[in-house]
């Protein structure tokens, strides 16, 4: 039974220069696509009971409240279901969010990235400090109280400090989550065509993860994921979801689902999608180690790390045995530790996490 849904919304004022997803798609192509996302959902939809409902993008905030509606209109909701929307703070008017509050939003994804503007502005945003704050206040007084905040590291011009003043007015607000991200220059992205001068190294982008890791344990964030720090029971229910390795759909252009030991990909072109919403672009069937191997690689994204007993259950391997050399390896090194029944990487293996986690996988 699949309890997640993911559902892509590819509309935006101003593509971002480190954005490689699908979006930038003119909003006045709403109505069509809206139209084509509905169908899809009815033909592949089993109307499961659903735990965590995604609206990302793009800017999902762009939508009209009867849009987010019908949507969500669509799904059989759990009483404590988390239902997220992605926010840019452009995109903030007190009237709407006090109508999507009342839709059913409980939780929102407020794209901040940083609060320099010259780095905003340099990094193709279409906000300003002013209207981070200006947006948050707002979305307060509409009664939010699950919000979580993105915050971009290594990005042009950025140094320790610059970080460090965005980690400072960060906590000034009472939010409950914070995503951090090192940037990633893709090749289909504005960046990965122009490529940014006076980018950081790859050992100042350490002490600025190092930075925020530290400073956001001290003020009470729980370091639950690689990237990801939340407040006492305010984890990202839908994101735990994937790094569990469950089930869920995909829905809208370019969404990726896994369903049963599928994992699938909808077509990246917009008037594709719009043709024929169900058309895939890629349909994978997994095999037996494929998700085993998916299994160990997500869950030592997470601080809790990988249950022992119960992959070895699963997948009926004594994994201590199999994997003993590589245990070993990032033990000594104190990458990796055993905490009870799990193995977990330390916090400074969160520095190698893709290193040490692609042997596991190798």
């Amino acid at each position: 039974m699949i309890k997640h849904v993911y559902i892509h919304i590819p509309f935006c004022l101003r593509k971002c220069h480190y954005c490689s997803f699908v979006s930038g798609i003119d909003i006045r192509y709403k109505d069509i696509y809206i139209e084509a996302l509905i169908k899809q959902i009815n033909s592949i939809y089993k109307h499961e009971p659903i735990q965590t409902l995604y609206l990302g993008g793009g800017t999902p905030s762009l939508l009209d409240t009867i849009d987010i509606k019908r949507i969500i209109e669509c799904f059989n909701i759990t009483n404590n279901a988390e239902i997220t929307l992605e926010v840019n703070p452009e995109t903030v008017e007190k009237n709407k969010f006090i109508e999507i509050k009342n839709i059913g939003i409980n939780r929102l994804s407020l794209g901040i990235q940083s609060f320099n503007n010259n780095i905003l502005k340099n990094i193709g945003r279409n906000h300003s400090e002013e209207d981070i704050l200006k947006s948050y206040k707002i979305i307060r007084d509409c009664g939010f109280n699950n919000i979580s905040i993105d915050l971009i590291y290594g990005l042009p011009d950025q140094n320790l400090n610059t970080l460090k003043e965005d980690l400072k007015k960060s906590l000034k607000l009472e939010i409950q989550h914070i995503s951090t991200y090192g940037l990633k220059i893709e090749k289909n992205s504005f960046f990965g065509i122009n490529p940014p001068k006076d980018l950081p190294n790859d050992e100042q982008q350490a002490e600025m993860y190092i930075e925020l890791s530290s400073e956001l344990s001290r003020n009470g964030f729980e370091h639950y994921e690689i990237s990801n720090f939340a407040k006492p029971n305010y984890k990202s229910k839908h994101n735990c979801a994937y790094w569990k390795n469950e089930n869920y759909y995909g829905f809208g252009l370019s969404a990726s689902g896994y369903e049963g030991n599928k994992r699938y990909h909808n077509t990246d072109n917009f008037y594709d999608y719009i043709k024929n919403p169900n058309l895939k672009t890629e349909e994978t069937e997994l095999s037996n180690s494929e998700i085993m191997e998916e299994e160990i690689f997500l869950a030592l994204r997470l601080k809790e790390g990988l249950n022992i007993e119960k992959i070895n259950k699963k997948f009926n391997i004594n994994f201590l045995e199999d994997y003993k050399k590589i245990i070993k390896k990032y033990s000594e090194l104190k990458l990796l530790e055993k905490i009870n029944k799990n193995i977990r990487l330390t916090e400074e293996g969160f520095l190698l996490s893709n290193e040490i986690m692609s042997e596991f996988i190798s």
